[in-house]
């Protein structure tokens, strides 16, 4: 059975769904999510193939992301003391990945077995009330358009029905929902692969990724005595299997890379990894959702996969909790594809270079010194670790390259003449895929902040925003949310909060830019207004950024900054822009108000107002028009979003602490009129 997830499907709206989310898969990824929908009040069933846990170890390592996942959970103590993993590596180099950040308090790695991490993971789903049912194997998905059904067979050959909300693939890189949902999975085959196993009854010496003349060899005994190796053969390539390979396929080649016989052991586990890649092109259609390996194959470097898998998870159950509990629409479920697709490219990016590193033969021996002696530098070790860590791209420490930036978007200054005002400031700059939104995201970064680029959109826009930051040392990330709709401010403080977790360990906010808006089209006549665009108008340019201050206020500490972009239309008559001009002196009352309200708190509240100012519209194009718009300016200009994106970014810093409440004309002098 074929599953259909068209838009023109017709909702079968009477059915009444048994649950509200079917997760398929019992594997990390599945319990971390069942258990969160759970704990949010969402009815979640467990869909599994295996009749019982598995007994193998597989993954074995936690990051810092996931450990703090785990820690808002209240997991760590049911997992009890876990121990340090040691240092990392980055294709088998050695990598402290307590670089990510020294201060973090859970910095490195941790050791905790699969076997124990499921256990722990079912345990607490099942006492929120999930019903994890055994021995189901998936044969049948269909999306109704209301609701999905879904049917399996049992053990003994009996077939079982089920329907639900929403369905979650967490059913490993072989996933039978992705298959059925027909989901592209993009990418190529394995060209390399390692063997590993667990054996009883060997001694032979600890091994640490270590090169030999024939191949790699890893080896490291567990606590009950048994020891993991892992081999490959320099040049061997996938072999076809219809299973794991023999105990005796792993001692030959241990053998032939070290000289040392092992085939005397008791194998416990048998497996083997290769260098598989491939992503899905979308992580939802309709009402079926992927994470974890479901969702991209990779291999399993350092426990990359399991930590990636496990923060799909986290990501996906906030989303699913919070449109089933009613606090946001669609566009949160959106917003799954939009975080976490991204991250899951970055990481398989980093993984592709760590198997080329990790399994390549002596042709990338020069190419793993130059690694080795590029690691020296710090920074290169923190951007490296954070990557790993799942704590964010670290800012760059090399030098900047030109930039190709507009005018309109600036061109970044030379690192040496900045003071970096707001070094370890985080700053919001809502609407700053172009623009002045661009810009000032751009000399915030500059000064020294972590950026959240904002976009509703065009998120190759905002992403060449953040390109042009980390291009010139600079830290940033996108999130995204279209305001003016329900649900509007959850979804983007959904995404900022996590953005900042991930890169800071927490979810301070230091500064507000209110920059987003829309305007009413030229040449539109205040008669020709209708309700509706009036009411857009309001939700976009006022109601959003209210809701927006208020939100942050939680996040924002003592002497933080709130920066409103108003419009020199508050002050000079324009018909044309009699609705928009109303929005903007919402604006400047919601500055006014919440500078006298947050003045005890050390937050200052200020309004721009820029006049025109080029934008990167066609209009701007035109030399007629831009010399005309030009004469309206003191200085004969038409403005730069440079211009207006420096005083913004003078008012974020604690050298405007004594500004607060204040109008600022940044309009070039286009109101003197």
């Amino acid at each position: 059975m074929s599953v259909t997830v068209d838009a023109d499907v017709v909702p079968d709206t009477d059915a009444v769904p048994d649950t509200d989310v079917v997760v398929v898969g019992a594997g990390p990824v599945g319990l971390l999510l069942a258990g969160d929908l759970r704990a949010q009040g969402v009815r979640a069933d467990v869909l599994e193939q295996l009749a019982e846990p598995m007994t193998e170890s597989r993954a074995s390592t936690l990051h810092a992301r996931t450990m703090e996942v785990f820690a808002d959970r209240g997991l760590l103590g049911r997992l009890g003391e876990l121990p340090d993993g040691g240092p990392g590596h980055f294709g088998g180099i050695r990598l402290d990945l307590t670089a990510a950040d020294p201060r973090h308090p859970y910095a490195g790695q941790w050791k905790c077995p699969q076997t124990r991490l499921e256990a722990v993971l079912q345990e607490r789903a099942v006492e929120l009330g999930v019903r994890v049912r055994r021995g189901r194997r998936l044969v049948g998905l269909e999306d109704r358009g209301g609701h999905v059904k879904v049917e399996t067979v049992t053990a003994d050959g009996g077939r079982e029905r089920l329907t639900a909300r929403f369905v979650a693939g967490c059913d490993g890189w072989r996933s039978t929902v992705r298959r059925l949902a027909g989901f592209g999975f993009a990418g190529h085959d394995a060209t390399r692969e390692m063997l590993r196993a667990d054996v009883a009854g060997i001694d032979i010496p600890d091994r640490r990724f270590e090169r030999l003349e024939n191949g790699l060899a890893t080896a490291y005994r567990w606590p009950d005595g048994s020891t993991r190796v892992m081999v490959h053969v320099f040049g061997s390539t996938p072999r076809r299997r219809h299973g794991p390979p023999g105990f005796a396929e792993i001692a030959d080649a241990w053998a032939e890379v070290t000289g040392e016989r092992i085939g005397h052991g008791q194998p416990l586990w048998l497996n083997v990894f290769d260098n598989t890649l491939r992503q899905a092109s979308r992580y939802r259609r309709g009402r079926v959702f992927l994470a974890g390996d479901a969702a991209h194959a990779q291999m399993p470097v350092g426990g990359q996969a399991l930590n990636l898998g496990l923060q799909d998870a986290a990501e996906l159950g906030e989303r699913l909790a919070g449109h089933l509990t009613g606090q946001a629409g669609d566009e949160l479920l959106d917003g799954y594809h939009t975080t976490r697709h991204p991250v899951g490219a970055r990481t398989l990016t980093n993984i592709q270079a760590q198997s080329f590193l990790l399994l390549g033969g002596h042709e990338v021996d020069a190419l793993r010194e130059t690694f080795a002696e590029l690691m020296e530098f710090d920074g290169v070790r923190t951007r490296l670790a954070r990557v790993i860590s799942g704590l964010g791209t670290a800012r760059a420490q090399a030098a900047p390259q030109p930039a190709t930036a507009s005018a309109s978007t600036t061109t970044p200054r030379d690192r040496s003449a900045r003071m970096d005002r707001l070094a370890e400031k985080t700053a919001l700059v809502t609407g700053s895929s172009r623009g002045i939104g661009r810009a000032t995201a751009l000399r915030m970064a500059g000064e020294g902040a972590l950026v959240a680029v904002h976009y509703a959109s065009d998120e190759n826009a905002a992403r060449e925003t953040v390109r042009l930051i980390e291009q010139d040392g600079g830290r940033a990330f996108t999130v995204q949310a279209r305001l003016g709709v329900p649900g509007d401010v959850h979804e983007l403080f959904l995404g900022l909060e996590r953005g900042l977790k991930e890169r800071t360990g927490g979810t301070t906010l230091d500064i507000v830019v209110n920059n987003a808006g829309e305007q009413t089209a030229a040449g539109v006549a205040p008669e020709d207004i209708t309700p509706e665009h009036f009411d857009r108008l309001f939700a976009v340019n006022a109601k959003a950024p209210f809701f927006i201050v208020q939100r942050a206020l939680a996040l924002l500490p003592d002497g933080g900054r709130i920066i409103n972009i108003s419009s020199g239309l508050t002050r000079v008559a324009n018909p044309e822009q009699t609705a928009y001009a109303m929005t903007k002196g919402a604006i400047e009352q919601i500055s006014l108000h919440f500078a006298r309200h947050l003045a005890p708190r050390r937050i200052t509240v200020n309004s721009v107002a820029p006049g025109i100012t080029d934008n990167g519209s066609p209009v701007f194009d035109i030399p007629e028009a831009v010399e005309q718009m030009a004469q309206l300016s003191a200085f004969k200009r038409v403005g730069e979003a440079v211009d207006v994106a420096d005083v913004v970014t003078f008012l974020a810093t604690d050298e405007a602490r004594w500004i607060t409440g204040a109008f600022i004309d940044a309009s070039g002098g286009t109101l003197l009129g």
